[in-house]
């Protein structure tokens, strides 16, 4: 099958983009220092380290970053491809804390709904939050971003593929369709 490949971010764009992200999450958290990232695995967790970069950079502050696997939490197993589960790095109680959740692409909101039951076994933040760096629509669940990088209504036939220096060697966002 043929595709068309479109850039949708290209690197200086995901920059400018995760400098914005990080000073949304400054400005609608009331105390930093409660402030917790949670990368899901795979491309969310280099995320989750490039807004605690920023935040750093911005605020002068350190905000503890952690890696959260959701992959026993799925209740699609069945229906996607499934990985070598990796280990959660949660060194801290979340119980009052300010949980920002971070991933690369939002679509029916099954891994969102999965990292919400994952958390719970951390404790009991004050506070869940969501931020993406695309929401590609096609919601099967009722879980919407509080923090969203770009909006990319795409058909379901269409694919958005992040590509993240840490894991792929480059900084890109493209959109991948077939032809007809």
């Amino acid at each position: 099958m043929s595709v068309t490949v479109v850039e949708i971010l290209s690197a200086e764009e995901i920059r400018r983009t995760l400098t914005r992200l990080a000073s949304e999450a400054i400005e609608k958290t009331r105390d930093l220092s409660q402030l917790v990232l949670l990368g899901i695995y795979t491309r969310g967790l280099p995320l989750a380290s490039a807004i605690a970069e920023h935040i750093r950079d911005l605020e002068q502050i350190e905000v503890p970053v952690g890696a959260l696997d959701i992959t026993f939490y799925r209740d699609d197993l069945d229906r996607i491809r499934v990985r070598t589960p990796q280990k959660n790095y949660i060194p801290w109680d979340l119980t009052g804390r300010t949980v920002v959740l971070v991933d690369d692409v939002i679509y029916s909101g099954r891994t969102i709904r999965a990292a919400l039951n994952a958390v719970n076994e951390f404790g009991r933040p004050q506070a869940i939050r969501l931020m993406v760096l695309v929401d590609r629509g096609h919601r099967e669940l009722p879980i919407h971003p509080d923090f969203t990088g770009k909006q990319l209504p795409t058909a379901t036939g269409e694919q958005v593929k992040v590509y993240l220096q840490a894991t792929d060697g480059r900084d890109a966002v493209e959109l991948i369709k077939p032809l007809k």
